[in-house]
């Protein structure tokens, strides 16, 4: 028993002196001279002197039998030997450091993926996505914009309006419905719009702006309204929606403006609404692959988008 227990004893230092690591601070100063070109610097990053730093290097190489600098002139030379530790310490030491700053953030929740239709994100979500931050900071959002059909996998949510078929599964949570109205610069309502109130209307030589994406807009508009459509003299047409309500802030022409596309600038004054808004019977929902529970992110994004609106 005893003898076995000699052997064993006998044998680990043997097998430490073939696999021990010499001491780190030792390691950490070696990397710091080889990284820095010098004794003198390593010292100064790391607040030692430089006797510290060279006894630490000597103690390195009389433990490994290998020299790791050249002493010339005064200054000092990586051998071959010594680049291999370089490179060697410095990806050690730059993945301990990872590691590191990777413990000390606390683990985040992945992002929720949400879809939008692009001028609804640019115009109305984007100017309040700093409250929504501010009201759930725990709720990590990351928003793609697109339209129609949706694609679950790709992404957790998306935003539509119920303007075609969303397919069997989806799920859908009311946000605010639709209203409508045609917007201009207040330069251009004052120049081609006569009368107030219900008895407003465009004068005969508007231009209506119309978009590729919403080509029956103004239809929509007079059929909602229980008005006719403008008889106006010109129109011109964009291919995407936005482009339209540029074009009409600008003081091309008048286009047809949904109220939460437009509700910033009408209040800013950068839009006028002479005829009003009115709700054209559609609406927008917020869609999820499954049942959305209670108090879960979806449902509290859910409840602070038709807040919003």
């Amino acid at each position: 028993m005893d003898s076995h227990d000699d052997g064993e004893q006998n044998s680990l230092p043997a097998w430490r002196a073939r696999t021990a690591l010499p001491p780190l601070g030792a390691l950490r100063c070696f990397e710091a001279a080889a990284r820095l070109g010098g004794f003198t610097r390593a010292a100064q990053e790391l607040h030692l002197t430089h006797g510290a730093v060279s006894r630490a290097v000597r103690s390195i190489e009389d433990a490994l039998g290998v020299q790791l600098f050249e002493r010339r002139s005064q200054r000092v030379h990586l051998t071959s030997a010594g680049e291999r530790l370089r490179d060697a310490t410095a990806g050690a030491f730059e993945l301990l450091a990872a590691t590191v700053r990777e413990l000390r953030e606390p683990p985040r929740k992945p992002a929720l993926v949400v879809s939008c239709e692009p001028t609804l994100l640019m115009r109305w979500l984007i100017p309040r996505l700093p409250a929504f931050q501010a009201a759930h900071p725990q709720i990590a959002l990351q928003w793609v914009a697109g339209g129609g059909a949706i694609g679950f996998g790709a992404v957790d949510l998306a935003i539509r309006r119920n303007d075609f078929a969303w397919g069997r599964g989806v799920h859908a949570l009311h946000l605010f419905d639709e209203r409508i109205g045609p917007v201009c610069s207040p330069a251009y309502r004052d120049a081609h719009v006569e009368g107030s109130g219900r008895s407003a209307r465009f004068t005969p030589d508007a231009c209506l702006l119309h978009s590729a994406t919403r080509a029956g807009a103004w239809n929509d508009w007079a059929r909602a309204a229980r008005r006719k459509r403008p008889a106006a003299a010109t129109a011109q047409t964009f291919e995407h929606f936005y482009f339209s309500l540029q074009a009409a802030a600008a003081g091309v022409g008048a286009a047809i403006g949904p109220w939460q596309l437009v509700r910033d600038e009408v209040e800013s004054g950068v839009l006028a609404a002479p005829l009003g808004f009115v709700a054209d019977g559609s609406a927008y929902y917020l869609l999820a692959p499954a049942p959305v529970r209670a108090g879960s992110p979806a449902a509290l994004l859910a409840a602070w988008l038709r807040a919003q609106a």
